[in-house]
Parts: C-alpha cells; sequence; structure tokens
C-alpha cells in the first residue's frame, strides 16, 4: 500500500514539475535572448513558475493565464507577487 502511495504521489506531481521545467528551461535558453518586456516584478516566468510549483496545474495555469493577459501597454504594471 505504501508503494502504491508513492506512485500516486509521484504521479500527480508530474503535471506541476513538467510545467516548473519547461518554464525554467525558457527562463534559462530563450529568456536571455529577448530584451527585457515584462512590466512586473517578479516576471511573469517567474510568476507562473511559482504559481504552478504552490497551486498544482488548474491554479496555475489559471493565474499564469490572468497574469500573461493583463501584460499588456495598457494594462497594469509593478509589484504583483503571487500571494
Amino acid at each position: 500500500m505504501k508503494q502504491f502511495s508513492k506512485w500516486l504521489d509521484l504521479f500527480s506531481k508530474f503535471p506541476r514539475r513538467l510545467c516548473c521545467l519547461l518554464i525554467g528551461m525558457y527562463q534559462y535558453c530563450i529568456a536571455p535572448l529577448l530584451p527585457p518586456m515584462c512590466r512586473f516584478y517578479p516576471s511573469c516566468s517567474c510568476y507562473a513558475k511559482a504559481a504552478f510549483a504552490k497551486y498544482g496545474l488548474r491554479k496555475g495555469a489559471l493565474l499564469t493565464l490572468r497574469r500573461l493577459l493583463s501584460c499588456h501597454p495598457w494594462g497594469s504594471s509593478g509589484y504583483d507577487p503571487l500571494d
């Protein structure tokens, strides 16, 4: 039973870890090649990574989408922490 619980825990955390891994790859491979464009602190990618790590796939995706939709020239800017 303990082994099953361990596999279930690993399986349930896989999507959030995959999202964090993909965002980390973007941060270290692609973002340095682009000029800084984010209007918020922390940056949208840091915010997304923290949201996925803290809330999981579903709520992390919703928070990230809300943040990305507000990141435009006519949107707000400044300090916008996750919590």
